[in-house]
């Protein structure tokens, strides 16, 4: 999970809800307490890796650094707002919304994967900012990902920034964005009887464990995708959505 988001700037909750989600059905917790502290558990770990990552970004280019500021400071927000409809929300409508955009995501980026970018600058204007800002916190906290799936799934297809610009300003922007939902899960989650060792929806167990090793391997995983080509970058982001889609939606069977 650390590598992929360094990589890929992708925070890792595409892979970190999933696989926390898998784990503890399978050691008998029930689905809907599994799900939210999967995505709350992750929201929190999200934090301190992306931000290893962002760090390394930034220093290789420099510029994604404040456009990527002003999307987290609206994500934030959104991203507090997604985690509260997510407390109150049916699992499995959650599961198949997950799922379906991460598939749409994955197949149109395959698609246009080899069409000429269109020129790109790093400005984008104030409506945009707010706009995606807010869409993408929200997808964040709803989800219990970063955003980054998203945000670099735009950024790139629809903005026609490079792949590197596009995961340099998403792990700027999920160091944010990830707050708001933290924030959210700890508030709908306290009086309720979760795991051992919790806050609110937030298990300090996994986290501990967890960022021990995912903020070093995201700042590796970063240095790494310094020496990788766009293309390649944009076919790994791809499968690693799709894979995670289809096994979340039960189309593939269980690791």
């Amino acid at each position: 999970m650390g590598f992929l988001s360094g990589l890929l700037g992708i925070g890792g909750g595409v892979v970190l809800v999933p696989l926390q989600y898998f784990l503890l059905q399978s050691s008998g917790v029930n689905s809907s307490l599994a799900l939210l502290i999967s995505f709350g558990t992750s929201l929190a770990i999200i934090i301190p890796t992306s931000i290893s990552g962002a760090y390394r970004h930034v220093k290789d280019i420099p510029e994604v650094l404040h456009p990527g500021i002003k999307l987290g400071m609206f994500g934030v927000i959104g991203g507090f707002i997604g985690g509260l409809v997510a407390s109150i929300s049916p699992t499995q409508i959650l599961e198949y919304i997950f799922g379906i955009l991460l598939i749409i995501l994955a197949v149109y980026n395959l698609i246009t994967m080899n069409k000429k970018a269109k020129e790109s600058t790093i400005e984008i204007n104030i409506f945009l900012t707010v706009f995606l800002g807010l869409l993408i916190g929200f997808l964040s906290g709803l989800l219990g990902i970063g955003g980054g799936v998203f945000i670099i799934g735009i950024l790139s297809i629809f903005l026609g920034y490079s792949m590197k610009e596009a995961i340099g300003m998403s792990s700027v922007f999920i160091c944010f964005a990830a707050i708001g939902g933290l924030i959210s899960y700890v508030i709908s989650g306290l009086g309720v009887n979760t795991l051992p060792y919790s806050i609110g929806y937030i298990n300090l167990i996994h986290f501990g464990v967890i960022i021990l090793f995912s903020v070093p391997l995201a700042y590796i995983g970063a240095k790494v995708a310094d020496n990788v080509s766009d293309k390649k970058l944009t076919i790994i982001y791809t499968l690693v959505i799709l894979v995670m889609a289809l096994k979340i939606l039960g189309i593939i069977p269980d690791f």
